[in-house]
């Protein structure tokens, strides 16, 4: 029965979700239980399944004490692996059998609930979810597996120089800023990090009154407030205030800063280069995202043409714009052969350059309105990323017609809008890390300026 029900389940998820009547995105219908945690829903008839997200703003990486990376994903980690009344093995077991999705997960600034079923099996799948959220075990044997684990998992990325680069290009970019606290954890802070301090967290930060929700899906909403008010309306709400959730400027880089880093048995060198970009709702997020596609954001953007399909010199580069709500982040990044890193980085600055100063064509940018437009549907096609549309919208204030507008600005961009927003792209402000064969590279990468340098070796990033 349970091999049936996961093969319908999977089948089911694979059946692309149509947006429902002429609107791209429904406005949702608002329930606010008596905690206050406020719940957007949708009803979607189109197929058996129910989508929800639940959205703990203040949870997240950027509200960990400093020195303390880590805390709130091995929060969220724990949360799913026991409560007051079922052992991680049960809970694993009960998602298995209704062939359920839920997991806890933590971003810069929120953590985050998923669940995903079966519409005949919400009411347990609630009942699981708000058993984590409400009562979680926090067992010594399950945070010592899990501490483990991530310990593990940092040597074993050390070893990967792609996924390494990362980690040492956020803390080289945002240094002391919250954003520079890495989920991961790092050597020095897993140390730190004990029961107590997980405990603390959770109680702290985790609260129903500023919470949100989405749901979306084959289930009535009368029935979904029954099954709300028997499960997640029983979250307490706390009787202190809630802490603070205002977080500093994303910083922005003044001058070059150059961090390489020596792995002596590397073959290849990576690099990130990273600067200045927008928070989220910035009037300029459309123009940039068209920017970016004909950049670095597609495979036949300007960087991946020239480094990848010109000169053989990487198998993929591409670049992206991430936002928040006090700023963002342009990077680009890519890998090459130790020898081939100065000409992969001189071609790299020749077309942020070549970008910002003679821009893009009428043709260019027909193309970039016509990729975008057609990527765009499956976006919000399925009941899980319209969950996440909501919160979206919620969380950062964009109005339920966001996204109208912002297709209608993809639609009525020209490329001087582009030639605008190619402006955003660094010239002497930014930020450039590499790691790679410091015997092979350092002659090399001398001719862009003094680097702080690195051991891949030396504990943390």
């Amino acid at each position: 029965m349970k091999k049936i029900i996961s093969g319908l389940l999977l089948a089911l998820f694979l059946i692309p979700v149509v947006t429902m009547a002429s609107e791209r995105l429904p406005e949702p219908e608002k329930i606010v239980l008596e905690n206050g945690l406020t719940v957007y829903f949708l009803r979607n008839p189109e197929l058996p399944l129910v989508s929800f997200r639940v959205l703990i703003p203040g949870a997240g990486s950027a509200f960990e004490p400093r020195g303390f990376d880590g805390l709130a994903n091995l929060t969220a980690t724990l949360l799913l692996k026991g409560t007051a009344n079922m052992s991680a093995e049960e809970i694993a077991e009960a998602l298995d059998f209704m062939g359920a999705r839920l997991r806890v997960a933590d971003a810069e600034e929120y953590a985050a609930v998923y669940g995903e079923s079966l519409s005949e099996h919400l009411p347990r799948l609630l009942e699981i979810a708000a058993d984590c959220l409400i009562s979680p075990a926090f067992k010594e044997d399950e945070y010592k597996k899990e501490l483990a684990r991530k310990i593990d998992a940092l040597k074993s990325l050390k070893d990967n120089p792609g996924s390494a680069l990362r980690l040492y290009f956020r803390k080289a970019y945002f240094g002391d800023h919250p954003f520079g606290n890495l989920s991961t954890g790092t050597e020095s802070s897993l140390k730190r990090i004990s029961l107590e301090e997980i405990k603390k967290f959770y109680s702290t930060r985790y609260r129903p009154d500023i919470s949100i929700m989405a749901v979306v899906g084959n289930v009535e909403k009368e029935k979904l407030q029954e099954l709300l008010n028997k499960t997640l309306r029983k979250w307490p709400k706390p009787a202190a205030a809630p802490l603070p959730l205002d977080l500093p400027p994303v910083p922005a880089p003044k001058g070059k800063k150059l961090v390489f880093v020596d792995k002596p048995d590397a073959t290849q060198s990576y690099f990130a280069l990273g600067s200045r970009g927008f928070r989220v709702g910035d009037p300029i997020s459309s123009r940039a995202s068209l920017m970016n596609t004909l950049w670095g954001g597609r495979f036949t953007s300007w960087l991946n043409t020239e480094l990848r399909i010109k000169r053989g010199l990487t198998y993929g580069a591409s670049s992206s714009f991430q936002s928040w709500k006090t700023g963002g982040l342009f990077m680009a990044s890519s890998y090459t052969r130790n020898d081939k890193i100065g000409e992969m980085l001189d071609i790299t600055f020749d077309l942020l350059k070549k970008a910002r100063e003679k821009g893009f064509s009428e043709e260019e940018a027909e193309s970039a309105r016509n990729y975008l437009l057609g990527q765009f549907p499956q976006t919000l096609e399925t009941n899980s990323s319209k969950a996440g549309a909501y919160l979206r919208i919620v969380f950062y204030g964009l109005g339920f017609d966001y996204y109208d507008r912002y297709l209608d600005e993809i639609t009525n961009a020209r490329a001087r809008d582009l030639n605008q927003a190619a402006k955003l792209l660094p010239d002497k402000d930014f930020v450039l890390v590499v790691v790679g064969k410091g015997d092979e590279v350092r002659k090399i990468l001398g001719k862009y300026g003094q680097f702080q340098e690195k051991k891949i070796t030396d504990p943390d990033f």
